[in-house]
């Protein structure tokens, strides 16, 4: 990743304390270059994510069919996830987007926007808004509504 999206992202990651800490997997993409077959990339990049969540983790998929939240929205959610005793897992897809096998697994799918974001924009925006729910349920003046 760029230097400007490692250090976008740990910039949220740094403000948010223990109890909401974001802990970063990077799943391989693997081979998507010329002739490459396109499906099953997906299919083996959603295999190794499906691998990679912790047990028992709610797992919620960023989709762009998903559910759009506004802030108080996502704030709420943080706030369950955060009281509900599970550990919380955001999937992020590749350049072809979650595997099916990815999307049947989440229990919630969230869209960030009706738009397409680079990935690497998509890491920064995630911690970024995780910050500014966190700071709204704590009452934290980083939200200004």
């Amino acid at each position: 990743m760029p230097g400007w999206v490692e250090a976008g992202y740990a910039e949220y990651a740094k403000r948010l304390p223990g109890e909401c800490a974001l802990h970063l997997v990077e799943i391989d993409p693997g081979h998507r270059g010329k002739g490459a077959n396109l499906e099953q990339a997906r299919h083996d990049e959603g295999e190794r994510l499906l691998k990679a969540l912790p047990k028992g983790a709610l797992v919620v998929a960023m989709d762009e069919r998903g559910e759009a939240w506004d802030t108080e929205r996502l704030a709420a959610e943080l706030a369950g996830w955060l009281a509900g005793g599970r550990e919380p897992a955001l999937m992020v897809g590749g350049a072809d987007g979650l595997a099916p096998e990815c999307l049947q697994r989440a229990e919630r799918r969230w869209s960030l926007s009706a738009l397409t974001f680079p990935h690497a924009l998509v890491r920064v925006i995630l911690a970024e808004q995780l910050y500014r729910a966190w700071s709204l349920v704590k009452g934290h003046p980083y939200h200004r509504a």
